[in-house]
């Protein structure tokens, strides 16, 4: 059929309609419904426009889980510092424990602490070596005085000996004017037995006479003798006295020398002594310490998880791990990856949204005022180092300026994590998309209050 005669037709359907309506036709055919197309159309385009123009939040999206700012908040280990065998279990897993509860009770397995009045012994020995020393001071003490006191009896002796020194000295100036004396007596005798023996020849005196001056002239001689002797054993007891003098130093300096010595040795032995109850007493604190090993305490408060040993009498050795202790500490922290990429996007105090599994939200990438169920945080940490996945570390922390995260949250919790960055028209995030551009980049802190998110 020609298209002249279908048009045909259609006019000449058209007018018998007209003529004669009917409702079936009008309602299949529609021919009396006006058409909007073309103002939907343009709606739709000026609408398009509009939302162009209107502005767009960029962002950078990853993923990140729970963890805390701190260290000791983190899970931790708790090991044995020395070894043992399981005598009682005091806690069980899932249980809360507070800072000081007695977890695990450990008994002895070596032989040298098999003892059980160790500690009692050990004290008894500290008290006899502190009575030793007591002992060795007092021994000291006493040659010290038994030092003094012949310090005094040699400053005595040496007293004694000195004044019969001097005595002695004035008995050999004695003795040498009596040596003069007879000196004298003896040349006058000799002058007198000259002249008797000339007087003799002379035929002046008799032989008598002569025999007699003789007589005195050989006692003269006797005497001068005699004062010589005398004399010089005078001098000699000088030397003598002087000798012994220093003999009897001599033999003082040797006791008190023995004595010191004894007083140096008995001090030595007190500090030796010492040194064994510095031993001793270190022993004690160890064997006091170990005692107090024996039972396992929680060094915080927090939820036993993970106990490694369960039977009694199951054997541990030093370092050992126990128990697993999750703290209750609620500082908790965010970490997220973010890709060597973006990592220079990122700055200390940025904001970035939070939605935490298990919490339900709606979220408008690019318009986060209009997000509802997320939580704000600050960035407080950029670790330099990539980790094995080939990203970078981030942590968050809460803003305390907007409303608090949640109570609920619990430690290795996923969270998806939202870097808000500079807000730009609609039209140049989508041209950047295109092309391929990163976000622009911008300083936190530089960024204006009417610009966060809430």
């Amino acid at each position: 059929m020609s298209t002249e005669k279908f048009t045909y037709l259609n006019i000449e359907i058209e007018k018998e309609a007209m003529q004669h309506p009917l409702q079936a036709f009008a309602s299949i055919y529609k021919i009396h419904k006006r058409k909007y197309i073309q103002k939907w159309v343009l709606g739709i385009i000026a609408f398009c426009i509009v939302v162009l123009f209107l502005p767009w939040t960029q962002n950078i999206r990853t993923k990140g889980k729970i963890t805390t700012l701190r260290q000791e908040a983190r899970p931790q280990q708790l090991n044995t510092i020395l070894s043992g065998k399981i005598v009682k279990w005091f806690v069980k897993e899932g249980d809360m424990v507070k800072k000081g509860d007695t977890l695990l009770q450990l008994g002895e397995v070596k032989s040298e602490y098999f003892d059980p009045q160790l500690l009692n012994r050990t004290s008894e020995q500290i008290v006899a070596k502190k009575q030793s020393i007591d002992a060795y001071i007092e021994k000291a003490a006493t040659t010290e005085k038994q030092a003094a006191a012949l310090k005094e009896g040699l400053q005595l002796k040496l007293a004694s000996y000195d004044n019969k020194i001097e005595q002695q000295q004035l008995k050999i100036v004695s003795d040498s004017m009596d040596v003069l004396a007879a000196v004298n007596d003896l040349n006058i005798y000799k002058r007198q037995i000259d002249a008797a023996r000339v007087m003799l020849d002379s035929g002046v005196i008799s032989l008598t006479d002569f025999e007699k001056r003789k007589a005195n002239f050989q006692t003269a001689i006797a005497k001068k003798t005699s004062s010589e002797n005398k004399f010089l054993q005078s001098k000699q007891e000088l030397l003598n006295l002087r000798i012994e003098k220093n003999s009897t130093i001599q033999d003082y300096t040797d006791k008190i020398s023995k004595a010191e010595g004894d007083k140096f040795s008995a001090l030595s032995q007190a500090a030796s002594t010492r040194a064994e109850v510095s031993k001793l007493e270190n022993l004690y604190t160890n064997y006091d310490i170990r005692n107090q090993l024996y039972y396992i305490t929680a060094p915080q408060s927090g939820q036993i998880t993970k106990a490694k040993k369960a039977g009694i009498d199951e054997m541990v050795k030093e370092g050992d791990m126990i128990v697993e202790i999750v703290p209750d500490m609620s500082n908790y922290a965010v970490e997220m990856f973010v890709t060597p990429n973006d990592i220079p996007l990122v700055s200390k105090e940025q904001e970035v949204a939070l939605i935490f599994d298990g919490f339900p939200a709606i979220v408008f990438s690019g318009w986060p005022q209009s997000s509802y169920g997320t939580f704000l945080g600050q960035v407080s940490a950029i670790e330099n180092n990539i980790n094995t996945t080939g990203n970078y570390r981030v942590l968050i922390t809460p803003d305390s300026s907007y409303r608090p995260w949640p109570k609920q949250l619990k430690l290795g919790s996923g969270a998806k994590c939202i870097a808000l960055l500079k807000n730009v028209p609609v039209y140049y995030e989508l041209w950047r998309t295109i092309n391929g551009f990163p976000p622009e980049y911008y300083s936190a802190e530089s960024k204006p209050d009417n610009e966060k998110g809430k």
